[in-house]
């Protein structure tokens, strides 16, 4: 061992974390209709199916961007050969302007601004090398995305701080959170180099508000540090309120070419809104020219392949297309998430209300054996091993309150998730039972032992009258 580096062999990953078991424990065990039908079910993974027939429809209408052609000619030597790490301006091109056709074209972005990576994981790791040192802190808030701990420790060697939010007020940052966070870094003589938000948020599935937006621009220009919007759940935003990018509020607020403007990042991905976790398509937008430059030369080491921005760049350039897709996509989402909501409800249990996401936050609070992260823990194991479903418990998100988990719901058929929520609700109906049967024994004892306390009592007056007669 004595041979390998200290990344190798050490358990910083974060790959024991629950959000992590539960996808092992799922694919040792995986649902099929026909094959596994007493299988667990993937509730655990924030994927969007629900549109590929959509992604499917304009492939087989364009047969050149799928077949790698150019007016009927085949480019495959061209895209096959070496690209440098700009990446294809037309791709660029079509991606900025997808962005800013999400954001209702209220902002436009740039494509010099722009550093293609493969996938958010990656944009993110790079940004951190971009921004901090190792030993460096960045605050996030609570309940964040579990895969923060390997995109920003790992390699980078980023220690998180959390930003302590409550269901009291919906998990929305305040201005007391962010500058206890920001103490408590600098009692651990952390430096504190930004903070990172997404929005909309993993796991809660909601918007930030406009509040929240412009407390974390002021926050930041007072301790003057950088900030990184997550932004690739932008596309996913079904109902009301609406989607306000943190590049929005930068624009109405004047802050063009001011060192704020550069000291603020996004991030974004076609992972959710488009559903292609699998294509690797990631990005960085940035205003600072020094953080696009390091970036471009470190994105060499996760690449986007020429073939895959050659297709997306015709798909994404259908403007036809785009509009119909993310108009599809919304109405889909929203539907599948109130049969989710529905479903849970049947089961006696709520959820956070939320209108962006692939997911909800759902409070299992009256579930527990009691109010720990133990119980969740044990409450957790029984959902994924004895009820067959594979969700994220809150734990794994950092969230402060035991009880709470996300669940997915448009990575799967409208059947499977039905029977997810079959599978659920006979779950808690049957704690339901036998914490009824539970109480009946205990009022059942209870009445026993009065009785018996009362034929005592009744015993030794009748032998004290019958001593004093």
């Amino acid at each position: 061992m004595g041979l390998l580096s200290r990344k190798a062999t050490c358990n910083s990953h974060g790959q024991d974390s629950p959000y992590f078991l539960g996808w092992q424990e799922y694919e040792k065990n995986p649902y099929d209709e026909a094959k596994n039908p007493k299988g667990i079910i993937q509730m655990g993974l924030a994927e969007n199916q629900l549109s590929f027939d959509l992604l499917e429809s304009w492939m087989a209408k364009n047969p050149d961007a799928a077949g790698f052609k150019r007016d009927g000619q085949s480019i495959f030597r061209e895209l096959a050969l070496f690209q440098d790490y700009h990446g294809l301006p037309a791709f660029k091109k079509a991606l900025v302007d997808f962005m800013a056709e999400i954001r209702g074209n209220k902002v436009t972005f740039d494509p010099n601004h722009m550093v293609l990576t493969a996938g958010a994981t990656a944009a993110n790791e790079t940004l951190m090398f971009c921004l901090a040192e190792e030993g460096d802190a960045l605050l996030l808030p609570t309940p964040y995305y579990p895969g923060f701990d390997r995109d920003l420790k790992w390699r980078p060697g980023v220690e998180i701080v959390p930003i302590q939010c409550t269901s009291f007020n919906r998990f929305q940052i305040t201005a007391s959170a962010l500058e206890e966070a920001y103490q408590q870094a600098q009692k651990k003589n952390l430096r504190v180099k930004g903070v990172l938000v997404t929005n909309p948020s993993n796991p809660l599935g909601t918007t930030m508000t406009r509040g929240e937006l412009d407390l974390l621009i002021n926050f930041i220009t007072a301790k003057e540090i950088h900030l990184i919007s997550d932004e690739i759940y932008s596309g996913t935003v079904f109902s009301s309120p609406a989607f306000v990018s943190i590049m929005e509020v930068l624009k109405d607020r004047n802050l063009e070419n001011t060192e704020v403007w550069d000291r603020v990042h996004i991030v974004y991905s076609l992972s959710k809104d488009l559903g292609l976790p699998g294509f690797r398509v990631g990005a960085i937008y940035s205003n600072d020219p020094i953080v696009v430059a390091a970036a471009t030369k470190m994105s060499s080491f996760g690449l986007v392949s020429s073939q895959t921005q050659y297709l997306l760049s015709a798909m994404l350039s259908d403007k036809k297309f785009t509009k119909e897709y993310i108009s599809k996509n919304h109405k889909r989402l929203q539907k599948r998430q109130s049969k989710l909501v529905s479903g849970l409800e049947k089961a006696g249990i709520s959820c956070l209300e939320s209108n962006a996401g692939l997911f909800c936050w759902v409070d299992m609070r009256h579930l527990l054996s009691s109010n720990t992260f133990e119980a969740e823990m044990e409450l957790w194991k029984r959902i994924v091993y004895d009820v067959k479903l594979n969700i994220s418990p809150g734990f794994s998100c950092h969230c402060t309150e035991p009880g709470w988990f996300r669940v997915c719901f448009a990575n799967m058929s409208e059947d499977t998730q039905k029977l997810a929520m079959q599978r659920l609700k006979s779950f808690v109906d049957s704690m339901t039972i036998n914490s009824q049967s539970h109480q009946e024994l205990k009022n059942a004892r209870r009445k026993s032992r009065t009785k018996w306390v009362f034929r005592l009592s009744f015993q030794s007056f009748h032998d004290r009258e019958q001593d004093e007669r």
